[in-house]
């Protein structure tokens, strides 16, 4: 138990953290061991003073998260180690140790941990450290439901996947990135003002449809197709070349382009030289065909059923209509990767 008694005993090689105020510690080359040692020590010094069996309980959660933490650093960047000499990396494992002290949510630590080993990937003072030191100390502030619309605004608002070539991995995209979270959403305007509150986002004038967003991230796997004939008529001249054309998803007895959006089916061009000719003419064919807002979201819910009422409390809530900060961004990216195990470095998006 911590007290107010600030005689110490120190043992040879030990190290000794004795103040009445915050007190960082740097010490040069640390193991596993030293760097725990270190941390415990720190949040020692530094946490409230509570009473009795309180006092126990946030030191053991404490040092829970410190093990958890140092375990998942060691797997995920060894080299991370180095910064437990950091004072500002210090400051950051003292707010997930505190945070966590005060509430126990396992979930909770589990994303603190992952915004943690983010944090200690980085090797100066940009807007990435910036960004997760915040995140750090505004995740707590937030409930389940909370993180689980920031993850969900954040797959879809702002990233792509774009190995997914048909139907079935669709399903399996929905099931890895969307099942997590689909039963925590919520409407209520409550939730929105106060993920803007705490920074993680502000209202927009213009709403985006799931649909709207679907058709242009993966348009290729809503088209309808076209007939073999068009090729001829249009007078392509590479043919019914298989780089660039494939038997239609939605309907074997037609032909698609062979590409999710317009993007990639650029990069598809670059990659088999394609003279600009017959670009124009293949992106007028990319165009032809596309399923309606109410077809895409009845081939998704054929798909996965539970997608039903993602789109529909999209459609009724003010995801439709809420931009992230870069706070926001990495608290999603963030919870994604909680429940994912792996998804793409934070900077891809803030840099």
């Amino acid at each position: 138990m911590f007290g107010d008694n600030q005689e110490q005993n120190v043992g040879t090689g030990a190290v000794a953290v004795q103040a009445g105020n915050d007190v960082h510690i740097t010490q040069n080359g640390l193991s596993y061991s030293e760097v725990r040692d270190v941390a415990l020590d720190v949040f020692r010094a530094n946490f409230f003073q509570l009473a009795g069996p309180a006092m126990e309980t946030a030191k053991a959660r404490a040092e829970e998260i410190t093990e958890d933490f140092l375990k998942k650093l060691q797997q995920e960047n060894p080299d991370g180690f180095g910064k437990g000499q950091d004072p500002d990396f210090q400051h950051a494992l003292f707010t997930v140790q505190r945070e966590y002290a005060r509430n126990g949510d396992k979930d909770l630590g589990d994303l603190l941990i992952d915004l943690l080993v983010d944090r200690s990937k980085e090797e100066q003072r940009d807007i990435v450290q910036i960004v997760l030191n915040e995140s750090l100390s505004t995740a707590p502030k937030l409930t389940d439901s909370h993180l689980a619309v920031l993850a969900i605004i954040f797959l879809f608002g702002y990233t792509q996947n774009q190995g997914i070539g048909n139907h079935a991995m669709l399903g399996e995209y929905f099931d890895k990135y969307v099942l997590p979270f689909s039963t925590k959403l919520i409407k209520n305007p409550a939730c929105y003002q106060h993920l803007q509150f705490t920074g993680c986002g502000t209202p927009r004038m213009n709403a985006l449809t799931l649909e709207g967003i679907l058709a242009s991230t993966y348009s290729g796997l809503f088209l309808k197709g076209f007939d073999k004939s068009e090729i001829e008529n249009k007078q392509i001249s590479i043919g019914l070349d298989t780089n660039l054309f494939m038997i239609c998803l939605n309907d074997s007895e037609k032909i698609q382009v062979r590409a999710n959006n317009l993007e990639v089916l650029d990069e598809r061009f670059k990659a088999n030289g394609i003279n600009e000719d017959d670009q124009v003419k293949i992106r007028e064919i990319f165009q032809m065909g596309k399923m309606s807002h109410d077809e895409i979201r009845e081939k998704c819910v054929s798909i996965r059923p539970y997608m039903a009422p993602v789109f529909e409390l999209w459609t009724e809530s003010q995801m439709n209509s809420f931009s992230l900060t870069s706070v926001g961004m990495a608290i999603g990216h963030a919870n994604i990767k909680r429940l994912t195990g792996e998804f793409a470095s934070l900077s891809i998006w803030i840099n």
